[in-house]
């Protein structure tokens, strides 16, 4: 199909040159960020041709499009909000994929009314990262709020439907700010899923970290946490390092 074709009104489209992936983005509603990029970085490759794997808040659909060459098998995208939803099939389309994704307009606590439990060897999420109180500041864009704080499902929510779409030993992948670690590792263990590596992301050098990425198994043994090293983003200057240009337009 012809690209004007499969573009909306103020759309364009970007390009993740390391993974040969086009992706249809949209200053209105959502563009994807680094996060997306470094949870895709973050999963091990697994080219096996049965496997199955589920993006959760799949929002515009790019960390499961970015997965696209590290991955076999079938992938599922689960967003809630119908727009991004939709620009996450024509991405698929555009990208010539409609063979291997699917993705559903679903909220994440309805996900077993589409896709059965324990029937999933890996399941991604970069959920929204900051809890929702009253006294919140909250993105006066709706769909940005939406993607940013825990207005339809919180932290728990997410890691049991992660927890239940697994198989045994399936993995669990999540992005995620580092102030919530705590609460991120006790719920992941209380929902059977043994955390296993972890990294974390600094914006610059001398800067605290901002995201943490975490790799977790579904009834995994207790204990054996690998802190992998961290990733500095950017120089003093703001320009991305060399690892973070990599991920972007490849080596």
């Amino acid at each position: 199909m012809d690209e004007k074709q499969l573009l909306k009104e103020n759309e364009r489209i970007d390009q993740l040159s390391a993974q040969g992936i086009r992706i249809i983005q949209s200053p209105e509603v959502f563009a994807f960020s680094l996060d997306a990029v470094l949870l895709a970085d973050f999963v091990r490759p697994n080219a096996k041709p049965r496997l199955k794997t589920v993006d959760l808040c799949a929002g515009n659909g790019a960390v499961g499009l970015f997965l696209n060459r590290k991955l076999g098998g079938e992938i599922v995208e689960v967003e809630l909000q119908e727009r991004l939803a939709d620009m996450a099939r024509r991405s698929v389309a555009l990208n010539g994929l409609t063979d291997r994704y699917r993705v559903l307009t679903l909220d994440v606590k309805e996900v077993y009314r589409q896709l059965k439990k324990d029937q999933y060897d890996v399941v991604t999420c970069n959920p929204p990262y900051f809890t929702s109180r009253p006294t919140s500041a909250k993105n006066p864009n709706p769909y940005l709020a939406l993607a940013r704080h825990e207005l339809t499902i919180d932290l728990a929510g997410v890691v049991e439907k992660m927890s239940g779409l697994l198989k045994m030993t399936g993995k669990a992948y999540l992005v995620h700010r580092p102030d919530r670690l705590a609460e991120i590792l006790a719920t992941l263990t209380a929902n059977r899923l043994e955390p296993k590596r972890m990294r974390l992301i600094y914006p610059k050098p001398g800067r605290e970290a901002n995201m943490v990425l975490i790799e977790a198994i579904k009834d995994g043994k207790p204990g054996g946490l690998r802190v992998v090293p961290p990733l500095v983003v950017a120089d003093e200057q703001g320009n991305y390092r060399p690892e973070v240009v990599a991920m972007l337009h490849g080596h």
